[in-house]
């Protein structure tokens, strides 16, 4: 028993003790299961994330760039280096195909119609990609206080995130699927149906990536988007060829150059703060490109010896230009050669066509400037740029150049120098002759690409009897200091003349403005002081004068006018203008084909007459707009001379008010009306109808609130000022009154066209009067002024720009109202003295005109 016992005793002591080392054991193999588990576990993850990176790499194509590019079958990947996370990126987008009904609205290839900066942002806890973008357009000090309050009052925005798909096999890279932004699925890089106008939305099961290509410092990326459009009774499908460029900017922006408003550059506005202000600074960049002297061509710069930059400015004409236009287009291109030498630079710009070199050439790759054909009706040409906003550097220059833009240079030439040169009269010019023309055309836009605007002032430097000089004309080279104004074609000079320069070119102001936007100046120089001093140095010449665009207060600043005289310069254009009516049938025949040709050039001869009564109106309550500064001793404001508006109201008197007869009524009406090419065909004005419409649009811009508040203003400051002579309200009405209702007056029967005249003037003065107190609508006529007139060029938004002296504040309450009203009492009080004289036709005619006055002025009598 006792034995048993032991044995037992025993047993249980040994499971005891088995039970006791049994959990460690156990725990202990779980723990090395576990930890065993967890290395393969790690060492699975890597081998995924290899495996998936080489599996992307291997099923598609790999190309390497700015961001490695994976693309399998329709799949696109972006591979980023960690180096780029937080870098600026810049993205542009252009138009690279269009279909019919785009092409038709203006919307043509190579078209640049969004640009925006853009940062990515590595978030690990997510595992995304941020996409955040900001206007960089705000500065501060780092070190400064306010600089905290700066980046929280001007943060960055989100527009698109991406998953984190794999790393590359070095962890150096994420790779992330891009399909999204490129196939119209989101808009967040590339919004071109909002952008170009169009609206809509893209549908993503009809658009893809066409194709993409990756550089160091850029990536290309071409789609095709669908959208519909409808035009009322159906919907048509349009596809847009679109390309993105998405830049890497450098870590140090280009040294701004502050604009200045007495020289004319386009300009990128930017908000300073420091904690020293009292007030946030605003100032505005030009658009440059950054031309630098080499390192070590520094010293011979400086020194005033002609190096070559460190890099040129080279432009590329497009393949699809016409073969004959090249040679015309590069020399445009490389006349500017002279402007920048006189800034310090020789060969500074190149231009060319691709050659096999060229490898990688693209219209739409931001890399190369390049001057785009677009096979269009579109009668147009012009100069953008793409430019990094931070700093106003100019990256890439897109001139889009139209195929049609040369009926406008022949309808120019035709008009304006037809009558001195024999070479502009015919249906089709010689290539030489529109060779010329497309040189002239490409000098302009070119040189909007140098960030020039347009100086429409320039022209208002030379005389108008120098523009009938041969000699002053040769010297000069053409009509005006500055190829950026519209001062097209010659009309002034006369047959007599013999004048032989008639085509404008690069002038002394153009070099100017291009010397003080571009000289480089050395780190120990005074940037500021030394650009000051350049303008004060021809602050009083008006060669270097620079008008902006979009003004009709000051004179000086007109599209299309010549000389420094408008009235003048107006006269001997009808002079011309004359000799080409006289000439239409014979300039524009063509056996046995229709006088289409000749009602064009009819309706450009009655564009032309327009064109000279707008630039001579502008004088009449007209003031001269100096920029000035502290210290130059100019006046700001200056009125128009008094004797100038007397003159300009007599032209009009003359020339508009007793309408033309040698214009809308002659010969060529016996074969064709004037026309007009609109999408439904040519469209046919009559005489009666286009002369009555065309002069009621002078008189209501004539008596307009603003002219008249002008010379009202004038009267006050003057007459408080000075003893010297104004044109008066009153003295305008006085003189319209005389020459409108002269027939009137002599108790003779009116002529259709004086009844018309009268009509025209009595209306105006009603509507613009209840249009003061919102009884009508802004005048309806038939609008076709713009239709009319010549042909303007450069679709550049840069009216904003102009300045504007803001009037139209209560008019209502304003002498308009009652010189408007005591003008329309006189008209009634003689038409009620007058109304029964003349035959039937002029009698119902005043009694007419009395019931529309009464109603007007609310009388009751009659």
């Amino acid at each position: 028993m006792r034995e048993k016992a032991f044995l037992h005793s025993v047993k249980l002591l040994c499971l005891l003790i088995l039970l006791l080392f049994i959990p460690v054991t156990v725990l202990s193999q779980k723990k090395k299961k576990k930890e065993t588990e967890t290395e393969v576990v790690k060492d699975s993850t890597d081998s995924k994330k290899g495996k998936k990176y080489n599996d992307l790499v291997k099923k598609g194509t790999l190309k390497k760039g700015l961001f490695n590019i994976i693309q399998v079958k329709t799949d696109v990947y972006f591979e980023i280096q960690d180096s780029l996370f937080k870098r600026e990126f810049l993205i542009v987008n252009k138009l690279s195909q269009v279909p019919f009904q785009i092409n038709e609205a203006g919307l043509n290839k190579g078209m640049n119609y969004e640009n925006k900066i853009i940062s990515f942002y590595k978030d690990t806890i997510a595992k995304k990609v941020w996409v955040k973008t900001y206007v960089p357009k705000v500065s501060s000090p780092k070190e400064d206080a306010i600089t905290a309050s700066v980046i929280d009052n001007f943060s960055e925005s989100v527009i698109e995130v991406f998953d984190i798909e794999t790393k590359n096999n070095d962890s150096s890279a994420v790779v992330i699927k891009v399909n999204k932004i490129f196939d119209g699925k989101q808009k967040s890089f590339n919004d071109v149906l909002s952008n170009t106008g169009i609206g809509g939305s893209v549908k993503s099961d009809l658009s893809y990536i066409e194709s993409l290509k990756t550089f160091p410092k850029n990536i290309v990326v071409k789609s095709q988007l669908t959208t519909s459009f409808s035009d009322g009774t159906s919907s048509l499908p349009i596809t847009l060829g679109v390309t993105t460029n998405i830049i890497l900017l450098d870590k140090t922006p280009m040294k701004p150059r502050f604009s200045d408003n007495r020289i004319g550059f386009f300009s990128e506005k930017h908000w300073y703060f420091t904690d020293a202000q009292q007030a946030m600074l605003e100032k505005e960049l030009i658009t440059r490109w950054r031309l630098e002297p080499k390192k070590e061509d520094e010293e011979r710069y400086l020194k005033g010896e002609l190096v070559e930059p460190k890099k040129p400015i080279v432009y590329y004409i497009d393949p699809s230009t016409p073969k004959q236009w090249r040679k015309y287009i590069i020399d445009g291109v490389l006349d500017w050669q002279a402007a920048f030498e006189r800034a310090g630079f020789k060969n500074a710009i190149i231009a060319k066509e691709p050659t096999e070199k060229d490898l990688d050439f693209d219209v739409d790759d931001v890399r190369y400037s390049v001057i785009t054909y677009a096979a269009s009706p579109k009668s147009n040409a012009m100069g953008p740029s793409v430019v990094d906003p931070r700093s106003g550097e100019i990256i890439e220059a897109d001139i889009i150049w139209w195929h049609n833009v040369m009926t406008s240079l022949q309808s120019w030439m035709r008009i304006q120098t037809g009558p001195i040169d024999p070479k502009a009269r015919g249906n089709v010019f010689s290539e030489e002759h529109m060779g010329e023309a497309i040189r002239f055309v490409s000098s302009h836009e070119v040189g909007h690409t140098f960030g020039l605007k347009h100086n429409m002032g320039a022209s208002f430097a030379y005389d108008v009897e120098s523009l009938r000089s041969k000699e002053f004309t040769a010297k000069m080279g053409g009509t005006a200091p500055s190829i950026m104004d519209y001062a097209r074609y010659n009309y002034v000079a006369q047959p007599e003349d013999n004048v032989t320069v008639i085509t404008p070119k690069i002038g002394e102001y153009d070099k100017y403005a291009i010397e003080w936007g571009y000289r480089w100046y050395g780190p120990n120089e005074n940037e500021t002081a030394r650009l000051n001093e350049a303008i004060a140095k021809h602050q009083n010449d008006p060669i270097y004068f620079y008008g902006e665009q979009g003004s009709d207060i000051d004179p000086r600043s007109q599209s299309e006018d010549l000389g420094n005289d408008a009235v003048k310069a107006s006269e001997y254009g009808l002079k011309n203008l004359k000799r080409v009516v006289d000439n239409i049938l014979n300039w524009s025949y063509d056996k046995d084909q229709s006088y289409y040709q000749t009602g064009k050039l009819y309706i450009g001869a009655i564009g032309q007459w327009q064109t000279y009564n707008g630039h001579v109106l502008t004088n009449i309550g007209g003031v001269y707009l100096n920029p000035t500064v502290h210290g130059d001793n100019k006046q700001s404001y200056v009125p128009v001379p008094a004797a100038m508006q007397k003159r300009a109201v007599d032209y009009l008197v003359k020339n508009v008010i007793t309408i033309p007869q040698w214009l809308f009524f002659n010969d060529v009406l016996d074969k064709t009306n004037p026309l007009k090419d609109s999408p439904f065909g040519p469209y046919e004005y009559t005489p009666y109808t286009m002369s009555r419409a065309l002069q009621y649009d002078v008189m209501y811009s004539l008596f307009s609130d603003d002219r008249l508040l002008r010379m009202t203003e004038n009267e006050l400051y003057q007459r408080n000022k000075t003893n010297e002579k104004v044109f008066t309200v009153n003295d305008l009405f006085q003189k319209l009154h005389q020459s409108v209702f002269a027939g009137t007056i002599q108790n003779k029967s009116l002529s259709i066209l004086e009844r018309m005249t009268q009509k025209n003037y009595v209306d105006v003065l009603i509507v613009s009067t209840n249009k003061l107190f919102e009884k009508t609508d802004v005048k309806k006529t038939i609008q076709i002024e713009e239709t009319l007139q010549m042909p303007h060029l450069c679709s550049l938004n840069e009216a904003h720009m102009a300045r504007n002296i803001n009037n139209s504040f209560l008019k209502r309450v304003t002498e308009v109202t009652s010189d408007k009203k005591g003008e329309l009492s006189k008209v009634l009080q003689l038409l009620r003295t007058k109304r029964s004289t003349g035959d039937q036709s002029t009698q119902n005619h005043y009694r007419d005109l009395i019931q529309r006055i009464d109603k007007a002025l609310n009388n009751t009598t009659f």
